[in-house]
C-alpha cells in the first residue's frame, strides 16, 4: 500500500453522485419494465430456482462489498491501495456489485431482466471508472500508471494475490458499506409485490420473456 496525501476531490465526488442518480434512474426504469412482463413458464421451477441463485449472488455482493471496504475505506482519495482484493482487481467492489445486480434481476425469475440489470450497472460503472482513472491518473502519477499496468480494470487475476498482515478498520465505513448492500435485499419484497399484482390482475403484462 502506497501512502500519498491529497485534498478531497470534489470532482471525484461529483462523478460518484452522478453515478448514484444514473443507476437509480436506470434501476427504476427497469423496475418498470418488470412490472409490465411476464416470465415465460410462469411460476415453474426454474423460475424459483434461478430466484435462489438471485439471492445467493445477492449475498455473496453483500460479503464482498463489505470485505472490500475493509481495505478501501476512507483511503480511495489519499493513497493506492493494492493489498486484498485491490492487489487482483483495480475495482472489486465494482465486480461485486455486477454480481449483485445480476442476483437482483434474477428476482424476477427471467434472464433477460437479470442479463438487463447487470449490463446497465457494468456500463454505469465503467462510465464511473473511467473518469476515477483519470483522476487517479493526475493525482498519483507514476505510482498509479505502475498499479494500472500491473492489475487488471475488472476481471480478478488470483496470481497476483498479496495481503497485509494487520488492517486499519473504519468501523463507520464499514457499516456504511453494508447498508449499502443490503439496499439490494430490497428488490425481493418489490419483485414479490409486482408478481402479486399481476397475478390479481392489478398489472397486466404486455411482454413475455425468458
Amino acid at each position: 500500500m502506497i501512502a500519498l496525501t491529497t485534498a478531497h476531490p470534489d470532482h471525484l465526488r461529483r462523478v460518484q453522485l452522478m453515478r448514484k442518480a444514473v443507476l437509480a434512474a436506470c434501476i427504476l426504469a427497469v423496475c418498470v419494465l418488470a412490472a409490465i412482463t411476464h416470465t415465460l413458464g410462469g411460476n415453474n421451477d426454474f423460475h424459483e430456482a434461478f430466484e435462489a441463485l438471485g439471492l445467493a449472488l445477492i449475498g455473496i455482493c453483500i460479503v464482498g462489498r463489505s470485505w472490500c471496504s475493509l481495505y478501501i475505506g476512507g483511503r480511495k482519495k489519499a493513497e493506492i491501495v493494492d493489498r486484498g482484493p485491490y492487489s487482483i482487481s483495480r475495482n472489486p467492489l465494482y465486480v461485486f456489485s455486477f454480481i449483485g445486480a445480476f442476483g437482483m434481476g434474477a428476482q424476477t425469475g427471467s434472464v433477460v431482466m437479470a442479463g438487463l440489470f447487470a449490463i446497465i450497472a457494468f456500463l454505469v460503472f465503467y462510465a464511473t471508472v473511467r473518469r476515477e482513472e483519470d483522476w487517479l491518473k493526475a493525482t498519483f502519477g507514476p505510482v498509479y500508471e505502475r498499479y494500472l499496468a500491473s492489475t487488471p480494470r475488472f476481471w480478478p487475476d488470483f496470481r497476483r494475490w498479496r495481503d497485509l498482515e494487520t488492517l486499519e478498520i473504519r468501523p463507520v465505513l464499514f457499516l456504511t458499506t453494508l447498508r449499502d448492500g443490503l439496499a439490494f435485499l430490497l428488490v425481493i419484497p418489490l419483485f414479490e409485490a409486482l408478481e402479486h399484482a399481476q397475478d390479481v390482475g392489478w398489472v397486466h403484462a404486455m411482454f413475455t420473456l425468458p
